[in-house]
């Protein structure tokens, strides 16, 4: 039967994590220099747009629609053919399956919006948003359906992502990889200071994609319990703890703490979370926080000795964050905290749940790398994914849009 309640919180869910696609864009657009602000809000805010229409006619069906193999869903949920305000057993039954979709949807919308930090100030808008339709239909909705979709095959052997470990932020950190590999530094990258034009805006950024994460992970409990008060403090505190490590190591290598260093603390925090945030405990979650800081602030800084032009460091934060809290879920998860999960390597469990964890990182990023890199040199070759040198010089907002930010 239909809750009220649960339904209620989905919805408001649903509104939370949209409510991250335009944060990521302010996040990123401090970030960039003042000619690419608009073309980089774009790239963020046309996925509102682009996902939201292939995840209704085809992108719904194919991640949660009945299955095929333990693969993909078929596509008899069409354009939402027989999606109705009536629950679905096999995925929550006391919301309308109506509600899940379009929660399931904001999932979809902010995952490659996330891969645009990589490529930021360098790559043609056509191009680019026809990389993210077919990356959401060949990489998002594949994978998507073998971990959370009824008889995904990853799932049913055991594998565990409570809000987007492996299906969000590992996709999206593998394909943004294979973008800076495929489309290059940005013109200058190594003698020139690419220094973010406006940190305030980054900063509004963050604490709207914080805001968000509440709905990101305390609504994947998909009901107004228990669960989704576990991960809705588990969030904070991994937050919390990845921005004051980060600091106090950004602290010790340049005698002072910065704005953007906390920003990127806090997100590294809270990426490292989603995939275990419904599954440990309060304490847990600080570690995992702590660990977040200290390995992303490493994995970013790496960068720049391997002359890597990962622009906003996605990578370091989304991808490298997203893998070690899918491995930590096998360290900390306890069925004292989640009854319905499992207990990990401290709880008890042995070593199952990290080899689980393991393997499904071997796959998802196995298999996002390959049809990411086959996806971004199939365009290249077409379109061309690039800007002029003379384009990549007047700013993306100009040469793209015909706009400027500032006058």
């Amino acid at each position: 039967m239909i809750n009220a309640a649960d339904t209620a919180f989905i919805l408001a869910a649903a509104g939370l994590v949209l409510l991250m696609t335009p944060g990521l864009a302010l996040f990123y657009a401090g970030m960039v220099r003042s000619e690419n602000v608009l073309g980089t809000i774009m790239q963020s805010l046309i996925m509102i747009s682009i996902i939201s229409i292939e995840w209704v006619y085809i992108g719904y069906s194919l991640s949660f629609g009945p299955d095929i193999g333990g693969v993909i869903g078929d596509l008899s949920w069409f354009a939402l053919r027989g999606v109705t305000t009536a629950p679905s057993a096999d995925y929550a039954s006391t919301i309308p399956q109506l509600v899940f979709m379009i929660y399931q949807c904001m999932f979809a919308v902010i995952t490659p919006a996330l891969i645009t930090g990589a490529f930021a100030e360098r790559v043609r808008f056509a191009p680019f948003a026809l990389f993210s339709l077919l990356w959401a239909i060949l990489v998002y909705n594949p994978v998507c359906h073998w971990i959370w979709g009824s008889g995904g095959w990853l799932g049913k052997i055991g594998v565990l992502d409570f809000a987007g470990g492996l299906v969000v932020h590992a996709t999206c950190g593998v394909a943004a990889l294979v973008a800076v590999m495929i489309i290059g530094p940005r013109r200058g990258h190594g003698k020139v200071n690419f220094l973010p034009h406006n940190l305030p805006m980054t900063m509004l950024g963050t604490g709207l994609l914080w805001f968000g994460w509440f709905g990101f992970n305390g609504g994947s409990a998909l009901a107004a319990d228990g669960v989704a008060a576990t991960a809705f403090v588990a969030t904070h505190l991994a937050g919390m703890a990845g921005m004051a490590m980060w600091t106090v190591l950004e602290w010790l290598k340049l005698g002072k703490p910065t704005t953007l260093g906390a920003a990127s603390g806090a997100i590294s925090g809270l990426a490292t979370i989603t995939p275990a945030a419904g599954f440990v405990g309060p304490n847990a979650a600080v570690i995992i926080g702590l660990i977040a800081g200290l390995v992303c602030y490493y994995a970013v800084n790496l960068k720049a000795r391997l002359q890597f032009d990962d622009s906003l460091d996605v990578v370091g934060i989304h991808g490298v964050g997203g893998l070690t809290g899918t491995l930590l879920l096998g360290v900390f998860a306890s069925r004292a905290v989640n009854p319905g999960g499992v207990d990990g390597l401290l709880a008890g469990g042995g070593l199952d749940q990290l080899f689980y964890q393991g393997l499904g990182i071997v796959v998802v990023c196995g298999y996002t790398f390959v049809m990411s890199w086959l996806i971004l040199k199939g365009i290249d070759r077409w379109l061309g994914l690039r800007v002029s040198v003379e384009a990549e010089t007047q700013g993306l907002d100009y040469t793209e849009h015909s706009e400027t930010a500032y006058n």
